[in-house]
Order: structure tokens, then sequence, then C-alpha cells
């Protein structure tokens, strides 16, 4: 199953971006996680379908309404590793 590494940022902490990253996330049924990181950046891992991580992509391009995305890398991992659910971390 096809997973990806994001890393955003901008002004994506304390303005709900986790949490609008989780209902995204679990709309479109990917499983893996996100979190903060101490420069001020969100990692995000997504496993599912291509289609899915696309529009997921897309969404985290344009976060919630009081965020600001100015870089995001997505990187497709060979992760062997199978995630159950989606959560913040």
């Amino acid at each position: 199953m096809p997973t990806t590494q994001y890393m955003i940022e901008g002004e994506v902490q304390g303005v709900g971006f986790r949490r609008f990253v989780l209902y995204q996330a679990q709309r479109l049924e990917l499983r893996g996680f996100v979190c903060n990181l101490e420069d001020g950046a969100v990692e995000c891992v997504a496993q599912g379908n291509s289609e899915a991580l696309t529009e997921f992509e897309m969404l985290l391009r344009q976060g919630p309404r009081n965020s600001t995305v100015t870089n995001l890398v997505c990187t497709d991992e060979g992760s062997p590793r199978k995630y159950t659910t989606f959560r913040i971390i």
C-alpha cells in the first residue's frame, strides 16, 4: 500500500492544522499519523490508495482557514510498516 511522508512548513502550529489533517485523513480512509515538530513544522505520514493520497496532498497544501502553508515536501516511503488508524501524536 502506498505510503507518503509530508513535511509541512509555514504557520501550521496553533491553528488547528493537526485536527484538520486528522479529519481529512479519516474522511479519505487513510492511515498513519500527524505531529508537530520542534522547528514549527508539521510531519505527516499517510498510507492508503493513490487517489486518496493525491487528494490529501492538495488539502494539505491548502490547510485550514487560519493556517498558511509555505512549503510542502512529499516523499514516497518504501516502508513495510502497516498503520491501522490515523492519529495525532
